[in-house]
């Protein structure tokens, strides 16, 4: 996870996932959301609206822009709305200081007044300041239920990216790229026996990955189809 934010004093600190960065991101069919994410590094930075179905990757690219603002020296929240939503909306407070705040699932918004209206704020601030504003919703602002027309169309001005749902192809990639991060091997069989019998969502995926790596440290054993079966046994398929 990030560490603290320096140069902001925050009601919470907004943590993200140090694993989930470009690298190891696949990109298959989604590579210009993830030109967007890199090029948050650099001059060419704009605030972007990613959009897509659940397991598109949406997740995982906020909090890689994170990674990617605070790697070029500038200070970074990523904001889970889910997590948040039932707390005050003073933890928005001061976040205008930093270089991006990226929001993560804005349908959490809908129904939430002040909620709306904090954020619509804190984008006015964070643009005045020439801060970046990077958010994810499952679909166009429009589309949302949101009820403060201005945040609709603070949102409709931020360019607009449409990350596509995974395919076979891209879960076998990002399953061998999840395991090979851990330094295990995935044979092809083994794949293949996940993808027909078990994971089809990719947090589930990612979460059978973990638990792969954790009996497979413990028994010394490959990730074999015999030995997947002996681990995911009591677990069932998604």
């Amino acid at each position: 996870m990030s560490g603290s934010i320096p140069g902001a004093q925050l009601a919470l600190d907004f943590r993200w996932s140090d694993a989930a960065d470009l690298a190891s991101f696949v990109p298959l069919g989604n590579e210009q959301s993830a030109a967007a994410v890199a090029a948050l590094g650099g001059p060419a930075a704009q605030s972007l609206y990613l959009t897509g179905p659940p397991g598109s990757g949406k997740s995982h690219l906020l909090q890689a822009a994170c990674g990617r603002v605070s790697d070029a020296g500038g200070p970074a929240v990523y904001i889970p709305l889910g997590d948040h939503v039932e707390g005050p909306v003073a933890q928005l407070d001061g976040l205008e200081g930093l270089s991006l705040v990226a929001i993560d699932d804005l349908d959490c918004l809908v129904g939430r007044d002040e909620w709306q209206e904090g954020v619509f704020h804190l984008y006015n601030r964070l643009r005045d300041a020439g801060g970046l504003m990077v958010v994810s919703a499952p679909a166009a602002p429009s589309a949302l239920g949101l009820r403060l027309p201005d945040l609709v169309s603070r949102l409709d001005s931020l360019l607009r990216l449409r990350l596509t749902a995974a395919d076979d192809d891209r879960r076998r990639r990002i399953l061998a790229a999840a395991v090979a991060r851990r330094g295990l091997d995935l044979p092809a069989a083994s794949t293949e026996y996940l993808l027909r019998h078990h994971a089809r969502d990719l947090g589930y995926l990612m979460g059978v990955v973990e638990r792969l790596d954790a009996a497979s440290l413990q028994a010394g054993r490959r990730l074999t189809v015999p030995f997947i079966k002996s681990v995911l046994d009591d677990q069932p398929s998604a």
